[in-house]
């Protein structure tokens, strides 16, 4: 048997042996404050949420996976890509496992409330798409399906755009959350449609930054005026200034600014380091 941090000739893979103990620690500390009574009156409430949310994120990281090997030219970190995303899958299915155990295992009520409440549905179809992605994730599903394989996990897109409506509709009110969510993913797409050729150059960085955060700021104030009774002028014109604190599309704007730093940093340390070395063999 073919363990995670293994490849299939059983030689130790180290960064999938870093990341995999990693995708654990969201679960065990939800345990740990669910039996040290952290998560109040409510446990299963605030774990519903909890494993919702980390579902989200992970999906987000797996899909992150592919631009990151690309930029810090990382192609190891591919390998740990399939591991992310069963892992978004998992908690998926724990986030699920939970709503059933809050209505009490009544099974028709769960499944009614799936048909009767739009966020649930869109919420469940997006678990139904990591199934089947996290189904046919092994190797030999890879050279059973072909091409096949490769269209049908594209479907990790629209499953995200699913998995963050979820998110918005469930919020109500407060999205800012989910707007960050949804600032991060506008990035990641816009990554994904630039050429090929353009997608490992610095320049385009912090282009990539500046048009995710106005993204992010525009699903904002989207959503304000079409699902809320809330002024989404005011909501923007907050997005405009840092006088009322970070919004999400300024933290949006910043993620963007991090990875192109990085990616510079990355992209210039072989040239110091070639400067440096006649200073340290002088």
């Amino acid at each position: 048997m073919q363990v995670p941090w293994r490849d299939r000739r059983g030689r130790l893979v180290k960064v999938k042996a870093a990341v995999f103990p990693l995708l654990f620690i969201p679960g065990v500390l939800a345990a740990y404050w669910w039996a040290t009574g952290a998560l109040g009156g409510r446990p299963v409430t605030e774990t519903i949420y909890d494993t919702g949310l980390w579902t989200i994120r992970f999906l987000l990281i797996s899909l992150a996976i592919t631009p990151c090997a690309r930029m810090f030219s990382w192609p190891q970190l591919l390998l740990v890509r399939r591991m992310v995303g069963v892992t978004a899958l998992a908690y998926g299915v724990a986030h699920l496992s939970l709503y059933v155990v809050d209505q009490n295992f009544a099974l028709l009520t769960v499944a009614s409330e799936i048909v009767r409440r739009f966020y649930l549905t869109i919420g469940f179809v997006a678990l139904l798409g990591l199934v089947a992605l996290g189904i046919t994730s092994t190797d030999n599903a890879v050279k059973r399906m072909g091409r096949n394989w490769k269209r049908l996990h594209r479907l990790a897109y629209p499953i995200a755009i699913l998995a963050a409506l979820h998110y918005f509709i469930q919020s109500k009110a407060n999205v800012s959350e989910p707007v960050f969510v949804a600032g991060l993913y506008v990035w990641l797409m816009l990554w994904r449609v630039l050429p090929a050729g353009w997608q490992q150059r610095w320049v385009v960085t912090p282009a990539l930054a500046v048009a995710a955060g106005l993204a992010a700021a525009w699903i904002e104030f989207s959503w304000y005026a079409l699902a809320t009774h809330i002024n989404p002028w005011r909501v923007l014109a907050a997005s405009e200034t840092v006088r009322f604190g970070l919004r999400p599309a300024h933290y949006v704007l910043l993620c963007g600014v991090a990875v192109a730093v990085l990616v510079l940093v990355r992209r210039t340390e072989p040239f110091v380091r070639r400067r440096l070395s006649p200073l340290r063999t002088g």
